[in-house]
């Protein structure tokens, strides 16, 4: 169906427009035109004066509606995950596993692929975080399931997740090279994360391609004067990419503020969401606004990605449109071939709607 959203601010993910509208047909955005341009054939979908903007991408959360994914292995979980994800303004997102036993990544896989047979929506895929991490720096992490990589093993869980399995986290100095290359070469988004790594160690891996690095300042070496560690070379490196936790809580907003002006358009939101479960290797407990281990370690936060962005702009002095791009144009960069994260011709039409105060009215997709 033509439709046309007008009478409202809109965001294209690089400026604010005012009297225009969207033009989209079949999910697709057509063009950006004169509010007096549209054609009369379009069905008009009334903005009532809010703004317009692209729909969130998130590449790392657990669960949601009281559904952790990796306790609850369901279509049923995947389906609140998504409705936990459009609460926040979010339309995409890769569900995410903790460091696990293989047998339970692979059974990840086939309930993903049951959720697309059955037509399920906004899942970009699998993200893995582990095994392959440094058990220094484990956090939250099962250690009896912490490992260094095989070639053989990897291969298989390629084989495996072929289509769906599409990112993972890795500590790089965990790994050889030849693991981190055979998961770049079937297009794995790979991310260093959960590592000890030393500045150089870092640089190097970035150096020879890996594009991310996970929640910046958690689990990682960090900068100190006399070994930067990973957080210097995610700072220091011209173009990795790096999400952040933005809630006050994995990340103080100062250092949010500070991680902005090193990184610019490098630094990227993500909401690393779990639900509360009781049961199970990962028990996640509400603490008011995060979840903890019942030792009381930090194991997830309680964010969507529109608080991220209300907590950016209220507490850590960043833009509103730029704050709207970390939390969509910027994640959506790493996504090959999609066509999220902004308001262009050709890009999907997955709005957000919102009011002066930030306040969700409406979600498109």
């Amino acid at each position: 169906m033509s439709t046309a959203y007008t009478n409202g601010k809109i965001f294209t993910g690089h400026l604010i427009e005012e009297n225009k509208a969207v033009l989209t047909d079949n999910d697709v955005i057509l063009a950006l035109v004169n509010a007096d341009e549209i054609p009369s054939h379009y069905r008009i979908e009334d903005l009532k004066g809010f703004t317009l903007a692209p729909a969130f991408v998130d590449l790392q959360i657990y669960g949601g509606h009281g559904k952790l994914f990796s306790q609850e292995l369901s279509v049923e979980s995947l389906k609140a995950t998504y409705e936990y994800c459009l609460f926040g303004g979010c339309t995409h997102f890769m569900i995410t596993m903790a460091t696990n036993r293989i047998e339970k990544f692979l059974q990840g896989f086939e309930v993903v692929r049951a959720y697309w047979n059955e037509g399920g929506k906004g899942l970009l895929g699998l993200h893995l975080e582990g095994p392959y991490i440094n058990p220094v720096k484990r956090g939250a992490h099962l250690e009896a399931c912490v490992k260094k990589p095989s070639i053989e093993e990897v291969n298989m869980l390629l084989q495996k997740g072929e289509g769906i399995f599409k990112m993972m986290t890795l500590a790089p100095e965990q790994c050889d090279a030849a693991v981190i290359e055979l998961l770049m070469k079937h297009n794995i988004i790979v991310s260093a994360g959960h590592s000890n790594a030393t500045y150089q160690q870092a640089m190097d891996a970035f150096n020879k391609g890996i594009p991310a690095a996970t929640h910046l300042y958690n689990a990682m070496s960090p900068l100190q004067h006399r070994e930067p560690g990973m957080v210097g070379a995610i700072m220091n490196h011209p173009q990795v990419m790096s999400s952040i936790v933005c809630d006050g809580v994995h990340v103080d907003y100062a250092a949010v503020q500070i991680a902005k002006k090193m990184l610019n358009q490098r630094l990227f939101f993500i909401t690393d969401a779990v639900a509360e479960t009781t049961t199970g290797e990962y028990q996640h407990l509400f603490r008011g606004d995060r979840y903890a281990l019942p030792d009381g370690t930090l194991s997830g936060s309680a964010l969507t990605m529109l608080q991220c962005v209300k907590n950016a702009v209220a507490h850590a002095g960043i833009e509103l449109e730029e704050a709207l791009r970390m939390a969509a144009a910027y994640p959506a960069q790493l996504l090959a071939g999609k066509k999220l994260g902004k308001i262009e011709k050709g890009y999907r039409t997955d709005f957000v709607v919102f009011d002066n105060d930030l306040e969700l009215q409406r979600v498109y997709c």
